[in-house]
């Protein structure tokens, strides 16, 4: 899986084998059952300077790119120790920051997130507008210089883990704009300030991070939590949303490869009828075909992340690469379920348990119908669906 990778991203690919020979999928898998956070792991990925990969050094980071980015991810879930974190902080909400953050952002809290010694999560879902982004209601009010946030946002992966939380709101409202993209700003929010209260969203997933609505009540901020320039922040927020398809199609392939190399190796020693099951084309086809999906998948990644780093157009190929990595990953932890039998529903193979994250992986950041619907548009040249 090095085509075309420099010695340094074959090395950062390679981590999560490191990682794994004492942070393994056993110990993801506990943590994710009862949904507790790897504090080990995540210090350890902190002190070996990865949480910076997409920050420049001259605020901590380790000046790389999203291809990095999405290697470490990619090479992690290889191993079965995959991280959401890792897509709503490092990647989402740092590279943000170092991009459009104020000096503040840069001088003082992206160090200390390269550190680990902070966290942040990413605010832009509502319940009321769902995928449709355009229709958000939380506002933040100016007064002066200042302004009042107030709203709710649902499905904030890690709100309990994250120091701060990169909220998009609306800062002039929906009828007195020119355009529907216009008039929204993004903000680094402190969790710990007045107003905020969360609420823990219960999901049927084993996945250590949980999935939390935050509630906004006339929350103060002021010029220095804003990010990039006030009612042009959805011009910028792709910097962030092309990224975490990109990152999730990472996560998938790896975690496909993981499923395939589980059920291959139960395949290929279980006998019954006096030859090894993975013999017969009925169990062998199903992860061949499999891990063809896989591994087209992972190039599709690869292509989207090049193209982000080098000033592209990435919302097609990021499009591409997310559909493609969910549905074959979810390919994948069948085909290997398949061929395990009943022993891939037990707790002991921990395979089952892959299914419920990559089958989410369908759905979210993005579903797959809107993923679709972007590349019939864009791409296809075909009409406006939605």
């Amino acid at each position: 899986m090095d085509f075309n990778l420099t010695t340094e991203q074959r090395q950062i690919y390679e981590y999560g084998g490191k990682l794994a020979q004492k942070y393994d999928n056993a110990y993801w898998l506990e943590h994710a059952r009862r949904h507790a956070f790897p504090k080990e792991l995540f210090r350890q990925i902190a002190d070996d300077g990865f949480l910076g990969i997409m920050v420049p050094e001259e605020y901590g980071g380790a000046g790389l790119g999203m291809t990095e980015m999405a290697l470490l991810m990619e090479g992690m879930a290889n191993h079965g120790i995959p991280l959401l974190m890792l897509v709503v902080g490092p990647c989402m909400s740092l590279a943000h920051l170092a991009a459009h953050g104020t000096e503040f952002h840069k001088k003082e809290l992206l160090p200390a997130a390269c550190r680990g010694d902070i966290q942040f999560c990413f605010a832009i879902t509502e319940p009321n507008a769902g995928s449709n982004s355009i229709r958000i209601e939380t506002v933040a009010k100016p007064n002066g210089n200042r302004f009042s946030l107030t709203g709710q946002k649902t499905f904030i992966t890690g709100a309990d883990l994250a120091d701060y939380c990169l909220v998009v709101a609306r800062t002039k409202p929906h009828d007195e704009v020119a355009r529907k993209t216009d008039g929204f700003t993004l903000f680094a929010v402190d969790l710990k300030a007045k107003g905020i209260e969360k609420q823990r969203v219960r999901v049927s997933i084993p996945v250590p991070e949980e999935q939390w609505t935050l509630y906004f009540d006339e929350v103060d901020l002021g010029p220095e939590d804003i990010v990039g320039e006030i009612n042009d922040g959805f011009s910028i927020l792709f910097d962030s949303l092309n990224p975490e398809r990109i990152m999730v199609g990472a996560m998938c392939c790896g975690l496909g490869r993981f499923a395939l190399g589980k059920g291959a190796a139960y395949a290929s020693q279980r006998s019954v009828f006096g030859q090894p099951i993975g013999a017969h084309q009925g169990v062998q086809h199903p992860m061949a075909k499999a891990h063809v999906a896989v591994e087209t998948a992972s190039l599709m990644t690869r292509r989207a992340a090049w193209e982000f780093d080098n000033g592209l157009p990435a919302g097609g190929s990021a499009n591409m690469a997310k559909y493609a990595a969910a549905e074959a990953a979810i390919e994948a932890v069948d085909a290997a379920l398949q061929a395990h039998g009943g022993a891939g529903f037990t707790e002991d193979t921990g395979l089952y348990e892959l299914y419920p994250l990559v089958r989410l992986l369908r759905t979210a950041p993005v579903n797959r119908e809107l993923c679709l619907s972007f590349i019939g548009e864009k791409l296809l040249g075909m009409p406006r669906s939605y």
